[in-house]
């Protein structure tokens, strides 16, 4: 089970850094309304996925895994602002570190259920969808 997570979690990291590529060809057409709404939903899509799969791997590690989720939200999400401007790198951030300060207390109210992880996975893809199709339409 923890090696599928593994799996699971380097494949989230591996689509959210394609989307990353993709948006950066496209940055300077894209206006900063667009820019927050994709700062803000990678950042915190991405810390909720990392805590909660985090949390289903090692559940007793919650400062630890709080620590990692914090970071690797704040992140994403600067990174991913940051393509725009710096109000937009701010709130990337921002959404980032709060998302994933949240993400363990939610994988660990979920108790490691699977339906639950599964219900995040397709609409953690679905948003990255709609992402792509906005970012295509500027």
């Amino acid at each position: 089970m923890i090696l599928h997570l593994g799996f699971l979690l380097y494949g989230n990291i591996l689509i959210t850094l394609l989307v990353y590529l993709y948006v950066y060809r496209f940055r300077k057409l894209i206006g900063f309304q667009l820019g927050m709404n994709i700062s803000t939903m990678v950042g915190g899509f991405l810390a909720i996925m990392t805590g909660v799969i985090f949390i289903y791997q090692f559940p007793l590690k919650y400062v630890l895994i709080t620590i990692v989720t914090t970071f690797i939200g704040m992140t994403f999400g600067a990174l991913i602002g940051g393509l725009f401007d710096y109000q937009t790198l701010l709130t990337g951030y921002v959404n980032g570190m709060m998302m994933g300060i949240m993400a363990p207390m939610i994988g660990a109210a979920a108790k490691g259920d699977p339906i639950f992880l599964l219900f995040l996975e397709v609409i953690f893809i679905f948003s990255l969808f709609l992402l792509l199709l906005s970012v295509r339409q500027t």
